[in-house]
C-alpha cells in the first residue's frame, strides 16, 4: 500500500482520499480530474510500485474513503436529521436509525460501532501478521546477505585451495621434470665418461702401435742381414700380440647413443582433464548407505556395494572419497578385518571382506571418517561346510598314517605304521621324526590315536596297552595304563583326548571309555549299554564338543554316541557305515570319517548331516588346522581352516592281495580291526588335505 498525502497537481492536502482496489490511497479529486482528462481511461498507475489499478465504471466516488465524513447527520429529506449510526452491509452505506427501518428494512444491517470494531480487530490482526512477516523478511534478507558473504568467503577459500592444489601439482611436475633431467644428465655423463675411458685406451694403443711401426720401419731400412738374423721374430711377435688386442669389440664404441625416456602422458592428461570437481553440495556420509540387498554372499567373502550421496540427497557422481570398512568380531576387543575397497569412480564402491572367525561380528563402513547409514550393523558369521570338497593336496608319508593331530603352530603330527610320529609343516614338508619300535619310553608298538594340548602330546600306544605323554619335541614325560581290563589297566587303546581340566579320556578294546586324571588315577568308566538298546563295542574315535560332551565313534555301529563327562547318555546321531574318526569345531559341528562309506560327513550341532565329501579311500583319523597368515604389504590377516584326513592306500604284494579282498568281502569292520595288528601288508599310505573348509559369512541376521 502506498499513501499520497498531497494531491498530484498542487501539492495540497488530499481532498476526499480514496482507496483503490489495489489498496493504494489517492486524492479523490485528483483521481476524478485524471479520469476526466483521459476520457475513457479507467486505469491509474502507482508512481512508486508501478502497479496498475482499474477504477470502477461508476466513478471515483464509489471507492472507499479513508476519512470520516465531516457530516455525521443523515441527509434524507423524509425525516428530521439523525446521526448516522448503522451500516447497511447490502448497500455498503452508513444510515441513520429511521433509514435503516424504512429504506433498508430488508437488508443486512448492523450497528456501525460493532462493524468498526470488527474491522479494527481485523486490521490489528493483519497489522500483527504484517509485522511478523516483515520481521521474517528482515531476517531472511539478513540471512541472504550473510549467505552472500559466506559464498564470497567460500569462493575465496576454494579459489585458494584450487590454486594451491594446482601449484602443488605444478611443483610436483616440475620436480619430476628436474628428476628426469637429472637422471638423463647422469646417464649421459656416465656414457660420456665410459667413452672417454675407451678413447684414452684407444689412443694409448694407437701410440704404442705407432712406436712399434716406426721402429719396424727403421729396422727394415737400416739393419743388415746379420742384424736381422740376430733379431729373429722378436719384434713381429710383440707387434702381433699388440695387434691381437685390437679386435672389432675393442674398436666399437662401448656405449650407444640411445637415451630413452618413457613418459606416458595420455592417461595422465585424461586424468587431469577431469581432475577435481566444483559442486554446490558436498558428499554426505549420513546420506550415503549400503543395504542388505546390496550384500552378496560368495564362497569366502562378503561383498557390499556403497553408494555415496550429497547433503541434498542427490547421487554424488565422482570417486575419490576415503571409504573404509572393517569386520570386527564381538568376541574380543581390538581391530577386526579391514576390507578391500574398489573405487568405481562414479560414486559407488565395492567392499570385499574375508571373515577370520565364526560368530557375531560388527560391520563398520565409514566415508571420510564418518559412518554411513546402517553402520555399524550386526552380522552373524557362520561356517559353510558345504564348500568342503575333494582333496587338492597330498602329504606323502612313507609310513602308513593312522592318527593325526594339529599343533597351534600349524604343524601336523601323524602316527605311522612304522612305529614313529612324523611332523610336517602346513605346506606338507616333513620336519622331523620322533619315536621308534620298542617297549621303553619314547618307543611305540603301533601308535594310533593322538591328542595335542599346548606343547604336550598324548599318544595311544596300541600294542603296548598304554598312553604315553610326550612334549612336542619328543621328550618322554609320563605313561598311563598296562595290560588288563581292570582299573588302571588298558587293552589295545585306540584314541585319547584331554578335556579342559586335563583329564584323559581313553577308548580301548574292553568295550569302554575310561577317564583318568593327570596322575593316572581312575575316575570313571563309560560302558556301551546306552538306554536306546544299541550300545557299542570297541569304541574307537573320541571327540569333545564345546559343551564338554564326549562323542564316541565305535567300529561296530552306524552312529555317534554322546555322553556327558559324568557318563550320562545324551543322544546319538548319524547314519554311518563305520565311523573311524571324529573331530568337533568350536561351534559344535562334527566332522566324521566313515571308513566303509569312503567319505567324510559333516553334522551340525543338532546332529543333522549337512554335507558329505566322498571318494575317500578308507579314511581314518582327521584333524582341523587353523592358521592365520599376515600379509605385511597390506597389513591384512588371512585365515585358513583346513581339514586333514589320514587315508589308506593299499599297495599289496600279489600273494597277499587276495586275502585282503576276502577280508573286505566279509566286512570292512573286521578288516579295520585287523589293521592295527597286521601292518606288514600295507606298504604306503598318504594324508590328504582339503583346503576348501574356509570360514564364510551368511547374512542370516542383520540388525540395524
Amino acid at each position: 500500500m502506498h499513501i499520497y498525502l498531497y494531491s498530484h497537481s498542487d501539492q495540497q492536502p488530499c481532498k476526499k482520499p480514496r482507496i483503490t482496489p489495489g489498496l493504494d490511497v489517492f486524492c479523490g479529486q485528483c483521481l476524478h480530474e485524471e479520469i476526466e482528462s483521459s476520457g475513457t481511461k479507467q486505469n491509474i498507475e502507482c508512481s512508486i510500485c508501478q502497479r496498475s489499478t482499474t477504477i470502477p465504471e461508476d466513478g471515483v466516488n464509489t471507492l472507499l474513503s479513508t476519512m470520516k465524513p465531516t457530516e455525521h447527520i443523515c441527509t434524507q429529506h423524509h425525516h428530521d436529521t439523525e446521526e448516522l449510526t448503522f451500516f447497511c452491509e447490502t448497500c455498503q452505506l452508513l444510515t441513520c436509525r429511521e433509514c435503516t427501518l424504512i429504506l433498508h428494512k430488508d437488508h443486512r444491517t448492523a450497528d456501525m460501532c460493532n462493524i468498526s470494531k470488527v474491522n479494527r480487530n481485523a486490521m490489528r490482526e493483519a497489522l500483527v501478521c504484517a509485522q511478523e512477516v516483515t520481521s521474517k523478511l528482515t531476517r531472511a534478507i539478513d540471512a541472504n546477505d550473510k549467505m552472500a558473504e559466506q559464498i564470497e568467503t567460500t569462493r575465496k577459500n576454494v579459489t585458494l585451495i584450487i590454486t594451491q592444489r594446482f601449484e602443488q601439482l605444478h611443483q610436483t611436475i616440475e620436480d619430476r621434470k628436474k628428476t628426469l633431467l637429472s637422471e638423463m644428465e647422469v646417464l649421459s655423463l656416465s656414457k660420456t665418461a665410459a667413452l672417454a675411458i675407451q678413447k684414452e685406451q684407444l689412443m694409448k694403443m694407437q701410440v704404442e702401435i705407432g712406436r712399434y711401426t716406426e721402429m719396424t720401419s727403421h729396422i727394415l731400412h737400416t739393419h743388415t742381414d746379420h742384424e736381422m738374423i740376430a733379431l729373429g721374430d722378436l719384434l713381429p711377435t710383440e707387434l702381433k700380440a699388440i695387434l691381437k688386442k685390437v679386435d672389432d669389440v675393442f674398436l666399437t664404441p662401448n656405449q650407444t647413443g640411445d637415451i630413452h625416456v618413457f613418459i606416458h602422458t595420455d592417461s595422465l592428461i585424461k586424468e587431469l582433464s577431469i581432475f577435481g570437481h566444483v559442486l554446490d553440495s558436498s558428499p554426505s556420509p549420513s546420506q550415503s548407505a549400503w543395504s542388505s540387498e546390496s550384500v552378496a554372499k560368495t564362497k569366502k567373502l562378503y561383498c557390499a556395494n556403497v553408494e555415496s550421496m550429497t547433503s541434498k540427497g542427490e547421487r554424488y557422481p565422482y570417486g575419490g572419497l576415503q571409504v573404509k570398512a572393517e569386520l570386527r568380531p564381538k568376541s574380543h576387543d581390538g581391530a577386526g578385518v579391514p576390507g578391500e575397497v574398489e573405487d568405481h569412480g562414479d560414486g559407488t564402491y565395492t567392499i570385499t571382506l574375508t571373515p577370520q572367525t565364526a560368530g557375531p561380528h560388527q560391520l563398520l563402513i565409514t566415508m571420510d571418517g564418518q559412518h554411513v547409514q546402517n553402520s555399524p550393523c550386526d552380522l552373524d558369521v557362520k561356517r559353510c561346510y558345504t564348500t568342503l570338497c575333494k582333496p587338492e593336496q597330498v602329504i606323502n608319508c612313507s609310513g602308513e598314517p593312522l592318527g593325526i593331530a594339529i599343533h597351534d603352530s600349524g604343524d601336523i603330527y601323524v602316527t605311522c605304521g612304522d612305529n614313529s610320529i612324523r611332523v610336517f609343516d602346513h605346506t606338507g614338508q616333513q620336519k622331523r621324526t620322533m619315536g621308534s619300535f620298542g617297549w621303553g619310553d619314547d618307543q611305540f608298538n603301533q601308535p594310533y590315536g593322538m591328542f595335542i594340548k599346548g606343547d604336550m602330546i598324548y599318544v595311544a600306544d596300541y600294542n603296548n596297552h598304554r598312553i604315553q605323554k610326550l612334549t612336542t619335541s619328543g621328550q618322554f614325560l609320563q605313561r598311563y595304563g598296562r595290560w588288563g581290563s581292570g582299573q588302571g589297566q588298558l587293552k589295545y587303546p585306540t584314541f585319547v583326548i584331554v578335556d579342559q581340566i586335563d583329564r584323559l579320556i581313553v577308548s580301548d578294546d574292553n568295550h569302554r571309555v575310561v577317564i583318568l586324571d593327570q596322575a593316572g588315577t581312575w575316575l570313571l568308566t563309560i560302558n556301551g549299554n546306552v538306554t536306546d538298546g544299541y550300545g557299542f563295542l570297541n569304541p574307537y574315535a573320541l571327540a569333545l564338543d564345546p559343551q564338554g560332551n564326549i562323542h564316541v565313534a565305535a567300529d561296530n555301529c552306524n552312529a555317534i554316541y554322546v555322553f556327558t563327562l559324568d557318563g550320562t547318555y545324551v543322544r546319538s546321531y548319524g547314519n554311518l557305515k563305520d565311523p573311524s574318526g571324529i573331530v568337533n569345531d568350536e561351534e559344535g559341528y562334527s566332522l566324521v570319517n566313515d571308513f566303509r562309506g569312503g567319505c567324510l560327513s559333516i553334522f551340525d550341532p543338532q546332529g543333522n548331516k549337512i554335507h558329505t565329501v566322498g571318494n575317500l579311500r578308507c579314511p581314518r583319523d582327521l584333524g582341523i588346522q587353523q592358521l592365520e597368515e599376515k600379509n605385511l604389504a597390506r597389513n591384512q590377516r588371512k585365515a585358513m581352516e583346513t581339514a586333514y584326513v589320514t587315508e589308506l592306500l593299499a599297495i599289496l604284494p600279489a600273494k597277499q592281495k587276495r586275502s585282503v579282498e576276502i577280508a573286505s568281502e566279509k566286512g570292512a569292520s573286521s578288516w579295520l580291526n585287523a589293521l592295527p595288528i597286521a601292518r606288514h601288508g600295507f606298504a604306503n599310505a598318504r594324508a590328504i588335505l582339503a583346503r576348501s573348509l574356509q570360514v564364510t559369512a551368511d547374512i542370516d541376521a542383520i540388525n540395524y
